[in-house]
């Protein structure tokens, strides 16, 4: 067993899977994704197949990150639903195999956008990608919980109540030195945490281009994936979180399309975003806007700073995680010029 995060006991691992997964061949070899902050992600060759095991980083970690466990039982449930999701193949609870909790999925071939400008492609098919990703999202949102038996998926009560409390609480534990925008920005949503309206969905937590996948020719996801910070919560903080990122400088660590011209990219504006979304799921508007998007800038701020927390501890899952942390201080600034 290793408990370095960039390596499996493929030794150990063989014995496992070779009794969770059906046909499974000789492993071939482990490498491990370069994309990703949080749980690190492996591709397994195993004879003809490809497989793909996202675990648990090991290492001392904040309470309640790293939910792989969490992960695996939503795309479980999300299997023959409306949102396309890998095939889950098993999940290993017992440290002893490699070191911590993970579990394994297919493989799906196709495509990976890692800058929101798409510019690997035309601009016919850069706007139907993005009215792709708006359905998907809307899809989501108007899931049958109680079919897919993630009633109890997540917790009652407001949700950005708990959220903040929760999102300050982490960056409290991984805070690594004075950042006043940030203690300007948390005691900004504290105070303005609106009344619960009783809105409650499935919500996926980091959606964005980079977590799904595009099939190889067309403009249709194929899978969506790192449901790490999916739970049951308001519909209204995943459209925020997206547009919030696609607010963010095209040059920033995270590309977004701060100051492209939409309209040449056939992107469509964030109003246009939007009035899809609310068509979709059947509403006049959304009346929370502002305070979504101030709390998604927050809570991606605190993300990053846990991320680069563990680039110090060593156990952080990208080399890139250290860079993560220049700029979780211009993120809180960011969210306070939204106000």
């Amino acid at each position: 067993m290793t408990t370095d995060v960039n390596k499996l006991d493929t030794a150990s691992l063989q014995q496992y899977l070779a009794t969770q997964i059906d046909n499974f061949g000789a492993i071939d070899s482990c490498e491990k994704f370069a994309g990703g902050q949080s749980n690190p992600t492996f591709l397994i060759k195993a004879g003809e197949r490809k497989y793909v095991l996202r675990r648990k980083p090991p290492g001392l970690l904040l309470k309640s990150a790293h939910a792989v466990d969490r992960e695996y039982r939503v795309m479980k449930a999300l299997e023959g639903s409306p949102i396309p999701v890998p095939k889950m193949l098993a999940l290993c609870s017992d440290d002893s195999v490699i070191g911590s909790m993970f579990y394994v999925m297919e493989y799906i071939e196709g495509r990976i956008f890692w800058n929101s400008t798409l510019p690997e492609v035309n601009n016919t098919e850069r706007t139907a990608m993005y009215d792709e990703m708006v359905r998907l999202l809307a899809a989501l949102h108007s899931l049958d919980l109680d079919a897919r038996g993630l009633r109890d998926y997540g917790k009652p009560g407001n949700y950005f109540e708990r959220q903040v409390t929760r999102w300050s609480e982490q960056y409290r534990a991984s805070k690594t030195r004075e950042q006043p925008a940030m203690d300007t920005l948390m005691a900004w949503l504290n105070a303005n945490i609106p009344a619960d309206d009783g809105r409650i969905a499935l919500i996926h937590g980091d959606f964005r281009f980079d977590n799904v996948i595009f099939h190889p020719t067309e403009p249709r996801v194929i899978a969506v994936l790192d449901w790490e910070l999916s739970t049951l919560g308001h519909p209204w903080s995943d459209i925020a979180y997206q547009c919030m990122q696609l607010r963010l400088p095209e040059d920033f660590i995270i590309p977004g399309l701060g100051g492209c011209d939409r309209r040449a990219l056939g992107i469509p504006s964030e109003e246009e975003y939007l009035a899809r979304y609310c068509q979709l799921t059947g509403i006049d508007n959304i009346p929370l806007w502002n305070f979504c998007v101030v709390f998604s800038f927050f809570r991606l701020a605190a993300i990053l700073e846990g991320v680069y927390k563990r680039s110090l501890d060593g156990n952080a899952s990208s080399t890139k995680a250290v860079q993560y942390g220049a700029v979780v201080e211009p993120m809180a600034e960011l969210a306070l010029k939204a106000l």
